[in-house]
Parts: C-alpha cells; sequence; structure tokens
C-alpha cells in the first residue's frame, strides 16, 4: 500500500519571468538612485552597494535570458530541452559577484589607507541606503517563493538578499557618520559588503558544480526510492539506480526494475510501470522516470550497478 503526498508544483517559467522583470525595474530604479548618491555624497559604500546592484540587475538580465530559453521545447538535438540553459545563466551570475567583490575590496582599502581623501555627507547618504532597503525587501518578497523551484531564480533571490543586507550595512555606516563625523565608517561598510558578496557567490557555485556533476539532488534519498519501489507486489530487485536534476526542481530518475516472471505472463506490467511512475511524480515529486521492467532470469545476466 502506498499512500502519496501531493506533489508540489513544477517549474512555472513564465511567471518566473514575470517576477524576474518586476525584480529587475526595482533594482535597475534603485541602482540609479545610489549611484547619484554616491557622486553627491561621496560615499563608497553607496557606490558598492550601486555597483553590487548593478550586478544583481545583469544577472536578472540574465536571468530572464535563461528563463525564456529553458521555455523553449525539447528537439532531436537537445532531448531533455533547454532548462540547463538556467544553470549557466545561474554560473554566469556567480562569477559576477567574485569580481565584483574582489573590486569593492581593494577601493575599500585604499579609502581607509587615505582617510581624509573624501568627506561623506551622511544625511543623504542614510535617505538612499533607506530607499534601497525598502526596494530590496519588495524584490525579496516577490521571489521567495519562486527561488525554490528554479536555481536561476534562487541566483537572483541570493543576490538581492546580499542588497538589503547590505543596504542595512550602508544605512548604519550613515548614522556613524551623522552623529559622529567618523569617516573610515564608509570604507569599513564597504568591505562589509565585499564580505558579505563571496559566501553568497560560493554557496550558488556549489550548487551549480552539483548540477553538472549529475549529482542526486539535495534531500533526495536515493535508498528510501529504491527501498519504496520495492514494496510493489513482484518486484523482486532494483539496481542501475540512477538521480540527477537538470536544473533546480527538474529531478530525472532511471533505474532497473527485476520482476518475477508471472508479472509479464499475467499482463501487469504495463500497469506495475504506470504505479511506480505516479509513485515517484507524487512522492518523491520527480516527474521525469524512466524503468526498464526486466524479468528475473533476464536480471540474473547482466552486469548491476548501485
Amino acid at each position: 500500500m502506498h499512500d502519496h503526498a501531493p506533489a508540489s508544483g513544477g517549474i512555472r517559467s513564465a511567471g518566473h519571468r514575470r517576477l524576474l522583470t518586476i525584480s529587475l525595474c526595482l533594482t535597475a530604479s534603485v541602482m540609479l538612485v545610489q549611484v547619484v548618491g554616491a557622486i553627491v555624497t561621496g560615499s563608497l559604500a553607496l557606490l558598492a552597494d550601486a555597483a553590487h546592484m548593478f550586478t544583481d540587475a545583469s544577472g536578472l538580465v540574465i536571468a530572464l535570458i535563461a528563463a525564456a530559453v529553458a521555455a523553449r521545447p525539447a528537439d532531436d538535438r537537445r532531448t531533455f530541452g533547454y532548462r540547463r540553459a538556467e544553470v549557466f545563466g545561474a554560473l554566469i551570475n556567480a562569477v559576477i559577484l567574485i569580481a565584483l567583490a574582489s573590486w569593492v575590496g581593494v577601493e575599500a582599502v585604499g579609502r581607509l589607507l587615505n582617510p581624509g581623501e573624501v568627506e561623506v555627507a551622511g544625511g543623504l547618504m542614510l535617505v538612499v541606503a533607506v530607499a534601497g532597503l525598502l526596494a530590496n525587501a519588495v524584490s525579496m518578497w516577490l521571489l521567495s517563493r519562486a527561488q525554490r523551484e528554479s536555481i536561476n531564480v534562487r541566483g537572483a533571490y541570493l543576490e538581492v538578499m546580499g542588497d538589503l543586507i547590505g543596504s542595512v550595512t550602508v544605512i548604519i555606516a550613515a548614522i556613524v557618520i551623522v552623529t559622529t563625523g567618523w569617516m573610515p565608517a564608509d570604507a569599513l561598510a564597504s568591505m562589509a559588503i565585499a564580505v558579505m558578496i563571496i559566501p553568497r557567490a560560493i554557496v550558488l557555485l556549489r550548487e551549480v558544480f552539483s548540477v553538472l556533476a549529475e549529482s542526486a539532488p539535495k534531500g533526495t534519498a536515493v535508498s528510501e526510492i529504491r527501498t519504496h519501489l520495492l514494496g510493489y507486489d513482484g518486484v523482486v530487485g532494483v539496481h542501475d539506480v540512477h538521480v540527477w536534476q537538470l536544473t533546480r526542481g527538474a529531478p530525472v530518475f532511471t533505474a532497473h526494475v527485476t520482476v518475477d516472471p508471472a508479472l509479464f505472463a499475467d499482463g501487469r506490467s504495463a500497469a506495475l510501470l504506470t504505479e511506480m511512475q505516479a509513485c515517484l511524480a507524487d512522492h518523491f515529486d520527480v516527474e521525469h522516470s524512466t524503468f526498464q521492467i526486466e524479468p528475473a532470469e533476464q536480471s540474473d545476466c547482466e552486469p548491476h550497478h548501485a
């Protein structure tokens, strides 16, 4: 007896593109405000945050392009379709993040070595940083649900999260400057933004490499799936099991299933195949599964793998 929990929804590319577009408009608008604010106030932290948002805007453009490409149907050359485009988009985002962090770090060190070189207008810096905080909060809210289903949207979500934290850091630096006049707070805030960028980029790179290496999706227990399949009447073995994902939220499963020869004689093999595919979709959220059903005597002659 198999009780299946409801399957979660699949990738909704059109909805993702709409959310990414809205987030892009918000990010680009605040980025322009921050660039102007950085020029007027002389704040490196605002400029760093603006550069971060520029990277996010670029990443969102890449994400939109990747999402559009991923929506293309499969063909004879790319039989799984174009969903992997999302992964390459996420890889580009991660590389941009690392380059940005390096640039911000170098500029911040230079400002700390020459603390009296620039006077920062803390009041205006604070106003611009608060505007950035509000815009980032809205973007995060828009992307929060979709990022669980798409590695592409996940990359954009992580970047917006970093922007929000960066805005908080700039706000703190602005308050310090306004209340104490201590200008190095601006450079320190810039360094903090650079330090926050690196872990996010590494997390995203790890997930990208996991997908490209065709590792089993995080949270997928292959042994549990095998045990579940062995619970069906007539199934005597499950081998050559492979689980990977085309992108976040698009797992693929293949396996050889050894069955009692009587199952073929009774004409029940087709029904078993349908039941197992439904099991994978409903219970393990794997919509694309392929089974090779073989009689026990044939399986005994084949080399088995995990």
